[in-house]
């Protein structure tokens, strides 16, 4: 009897000692939700580049020996339809935490559900600088440079223009808002001496190009300060290049230079417009240079910036994983304030004052190329170099 008692405890023991071993080799899961089936030109490339990150974790041991595992969900681009899968991706799966997002409306709409229900939260693309300022929370951290600091960079060169009469085109939902008011009170700042003459606001992908372009020519503006984008993009472009508007204007662009939407204008790129993108054929650094190896080998294409997007989101939330070596919100927010990491584009830290990251971005000139719209004269701004003093700061973001 006693014996068999013996064994029993051994086997006891050994089965607790399997359990435990597999608790060790387990996985850990992240959530990750974005536009994909509204907005494939950006989040094609975003997911091929998270895929390739979640590969290299894995290869090299995953977040502390465990397995990192995304689940991912498609918000449709309905802030709603996002929280939902917020909820089902927390709820049903367990995630460790939530990354992504695209859209500006919807990365607000998933860090106010991150910080109801006390969840981590990694924003991805949304560029709105509420989300890190005006409704900033503990709990939400952004990767990519925000409006602030992309249009802190455009300034700096638009400033230069001899231009005093400006007209505005935006999309009119957050994004375009944002992008347009800090725009606007940076550039005043630097030249009291410009006139604002126009402003015109098309639906978010549903701009019909020729009233717009023909307003703006209307109030005769010297240059044009554009935020559009995809699609939208190409028909004001196509529009725009018909009916002469671009002729004799300078034009500031976010995001024109990125490949994801330069590259459908082809041969209608304009040329000289001062941007901000992602010149990946002119970038000659070592930490590029390593990604854009991996990133040709695996899917023999070439990154667009959704694709550096995706990569260093999921990089970053491995990081942070590994760090907290834990999945408790609390902890893992302690290990992200100031945690600095590499990149594509070179270290980058996420700031504990407002939880931006100081990812940068390359501004540059939009040219034509063989036929194709290219980035030329293009420098990399550090994002530590664009944003606004912590008193700054402390004004515009709640207390915790």
């Amino acid at each position: 009897m006693r014996r068999r008692h013996l064994l029993g405890a051994g086997l006891a023991i050994a089965v607790a000692g399997m359990a435990g071993n597999a608790m060790a080799q387990g996985e850990i899961k992240i959530g990750e939700i974005n536009s994909y089936s509204l907005l494939p030109a950006f989040t094609e490339p975003y997911r091929k580049g998270w895929q390739l990150a979640v590969e290299e974790v894995n290869a090299a041991g995953g977040i502390n020996g465990k397995k990192l595992v995304v689940i991912s969900k498609d918000d449709g681009g309905k802030p709603a339809d996002a929280q939902t899968a917020a909820n089902e991706l927390v709820s049903s799966e367990n995630v460790a935490m939530l990354t992504g997002t695209f859209l500006s409306n919807i990365g607000l709409a998933v860090s106010d559900f991150a910080n109801q229900k006390k969840v981590f939260f990694l924003a991805a693309e949304p560029l709105t600088d509420a989300i890190t300022w005006s409704k900033g929370n503990r709990y939400t951290f952004r990767l990519r440079p925000s409006n602030y600091m992309q249009a802190a960079m455009l300034v700096e060169e638009a400033a230069k223009l001899p231009a005093k009469r400006w007209a505005t085109i935006a999309p009119n939902y957050e994004y375009g808002q944002s992008a347009v008011a800090v725009f606007k009170k940076l550039m005043s700042e630097k030249r009291p001496d410009i006139q604002w003459v126009d402003e015109q606001w098309p639906p978010q992908g549903k701009i019909d190009a020729g009233p717009v372009v023909q307003a703006v020519a209307a109030a005769n503006p010297e240059a044009i300060l554009n935020v559009t984008f995809g699609a939208d993009l190409v028909k004001l472009v196509r529009e725009g290049n018909t009916r002469g508007l671009f002729k004799g204007r300078s034009v500031v662009s976010f995001l024109t230079g990125e490949p994801e939407y330069l590259d459908p204008l082809k041969d209608e790129t304009p040329e000289g417009w001062i941007v901000t993108g992602y010149p990946w054929y002119d970038i000659k650094t070592p930490d590029h240079d390593k990604f854009l190896k991996a990133y040709q080998a695996k899917y023999n294409d070439y990154p667009r910036l959704g694709s550096i997007v995706g990569y260093q989101t999921i990089k970053a939330a491995a990081a942070i994983l590994a760090k907290a070596n834990s999945t408790d919100p609390e902890k893992l927010i302690a290990a992200t304030e100031g945690l600095s990491m590499p990149s594509p584009f070179g270290e980058i830290t996420f700031r504990k004052i407002d939880h931006q990251s100081t990812l940068g971005a390359y501004v540059g000139k939009t040219a034509l190329k063989d036929g194709k719209g290219v980035m030329v004269n293009s420098v990399y701004r550090k994002g530590t170099d664009y944003l606004p003093s912590d008193a700054e700061v402390a004004k515009l973001r709640p207390k915790d």
